[in-house]
């Protein structure tokens, strides 16, 4: 999934979000609004991970919900 569609579905995707990353808070969330950088930065902030770090993990998140909106294409 590219970050266009992640932006253009966060309302959809929070729930994602929280479930992959507990300690961001709703505001955090609010505020990250699908944009990657701030996702990022969220991420180390809250976790105190490297940006590498965090960049792959929302790399490998986008990776994994890629399939489930394909899937979710399909069945519809």
């Amino acid at each position: 999934m590219n970050w266009e569609q992640v932006e253009g579905k966060w309302k959809q995707m929070k729930g994602s979000v929280k479930q992959q990353w507990g300690e961001l808070t709703d505001n955090d969330i609010d505020v990250i609004a699908g944009q990657k950088d701030k996702l990022v930065g969220k991420i180390q902030e809250r976790y105190g991970i490297t940006k590498e770090h965090a960049e792959e993990q929302v790399k490998q998140w986008s990776t994994r919900n890629s399939g489930v909106e394909q899937d979710q294409r399909k069945a519809s």
